[in-house]
């Protein structure tokens, strides 16, 4: 039987949890924190229309997060030119079906069952729900490599990009990570490093329980400033990050860099279990002003330290930013699978993702041939 839900509490945290597993994103307190916050509504564009299909015994044995929406911002998989595209022929592109994590380039599950059986299941309900409720598309992104081929088998239509992660060699600690690199960028990382220190700045990274509420208060100060210095407003408010640092406190981590003993930064790590998330970012500088490099001290080196002290398979560092390629990260492939309901509308951009998709293998190729990395490293 499926069912379709406004609320994700209205399916339970466990059955839930059962099929999602432990990537943190896709946890039911995340999901659920993201709407008892108001972060996702019907007023801010992303209602929820969670898929769930349980057996004769009510037993959960799929589901989806999926959301219709009535605009592309949060998705980080940009089809702002389709919307343009259709409206010139007068037609209406929103509202669109998709499954994803709002507000979060992360790949990771999206189909939840056991089987693919369910997983074909699912796919299949979410274009039927499309269909007869007039959206204009369904789009999965970011899904699951298996789940990618279920999408194929269905005739979806592929879409590529490329991120920057850093992934873990056969390093002991960072001095080997550091090592590893060519001359000219290890001289560069250690340069960056040495500015920030030299100013003054301290850095500590808090965990969990560690992380106190006037933390949390700092931190979203600062990630507010972010928005404001981009003339935009945030996403998520404080109290959406209060949620989930009660809820999954495990998998909080907070870096602050102080000057004079006061807070000047903090940046946001979601711990999953074999890898690390670079999330948010933020400065509220102090009397001394701008510190040059403090946002690659703690978006980016600070997270490689915890990944190796850990033992993270990887570290993600957000969508975009070919800036880390030269800080240790490497181009990997994301995807995502679409369906347009206009016959003439999937064909055009068929093409043209076929034409975009050669592009983006060509750039990825060559941006492997400016690994930062010494000719012989793994990476």
């Amino acid at each position: 039987m499926i069912s379709l839900h406004s609320h994700i509490d209205d399916i339970a945290a466990a059955d839930w949890d059962a099929l999602a597993g432990t990537q943190p994103f896709i946890r039911h307190a995340y999901l659920a924190a993201l709407e008892n916050t108001g972060a996702v509504s019907e007023h801010s564009g992303w209602t929820p229309c969670h898929i769930a299909i349980r057996n004769a015994d009510q037993q959960l044995t799929g589901a989806m997060p999926l959301y219709r929406k009535t605009h592309s911002y949060g998705e980080y998989v940009f089809d702002w030119a389709w919307a343009e595209a259709y409206q010139r022929h007068g037609l209406d592109y929103y509202p669109k079906l998709i499954s994803a994590i709002p507000f979060t380039p992360v790949t990771g599950p999206r189909l939840l069952a056991k089987t693919d059986a369910t997983r074909k299941h699912l796919l299949a309900a979410a274009v039927a729900i499309a269909q007869e409720s007039g959206d204009s598309s369904f789009h999965l992104l970011f899904p699951q490599e298996a789940e990618l081929s279920i999408a194929q088998s269905a005739r979806l239509l592929g879409r590529h990009d490329v991120q920057f992660h850093w992934l873990r060699g056969d390093w002991r600690d960072y001095t080997d990570f550091s090592d590893a690199l060519t001359r000219d960028k290890r001289k560069k990382l250690r340069q960056e490093r040495r500015k920030v220190s030299d100013a003054g700045v301290s850095i500590i990274r808090k965990r969990g329980s560690g992380i106190s509420e006037a933390d949390w208060v700092f931190f979203y100060r600062c990630y507010s400033n972010t928005y404001l210095e981009h003339r935009s407003t945030p996403y998520l408010s404080l109290a959406f990050f209060l949620q989930i640092a009660s809820a999954m406190p495990q998998s909080c981590l907070l870096v602050l860099a102080y000057q004079g003993g006061q807070p000047i930064a903090a940046a946001l790590n979601i711990i999953g279990p074999d890898r690390l998330y670079g999330r948010y970012w933020g400065a509220a500088w102090g009397p001394a002003g701008y510190v040059p490099n403090l946002h690659f001290e703690l978006c980016f080196y600070q997270g490689i330290e915890f990944a190796l002290e850990e033992g993270l398979d990887a570290f993600e560092g957000g969508a975009q930013g070919a800036h880390k390629l030269a800080r240790g990260f490497v181009p990997v492939a994301t995807q995502s699978a679409h369906w347009l309901a206009h016959p003439g509308f999937s064909d055009a951009i068929d093409q043209h993702l076929n034409r975009e998709r050669e592009a983006v293998a060509n750039w990825k190729s060559e941006l492997e041939q400016h690994k930062p990395f010494k000719p012989s490293t793994s990476q």
